[in-house]
């Protein structure tokens, strides 16, 4: 799954798999380089770096 804030070609682009894709984790990559490296989170992890980005209880700057 590509961000949806990744925009056209604006070099900021982000995906990651969805969490039932590989159990337990969530690999996150640069679209730009598909064959480059992926960080890997357990999947509460993740989804709590969502929840936290979707309520402002996590800003990014």
């Amino acid at each position: 799954m590509k961000s949806s804030y990744s925009g056209g070609n604006s070099g900021q682009c982000v995906e990651c798999a969805p969490p039932s894709a590989i159990h337990g984790v969530v690999p996150v990559r640069d679209s730009k380089d598909p064959d480059g490296p992926a960080l890997v989170f357990p999947s509460p992890s993740f989804s709590a770096f969502v929840a936290g980005l979707k309520d402002g209880s996590l800003a990014l700057s």
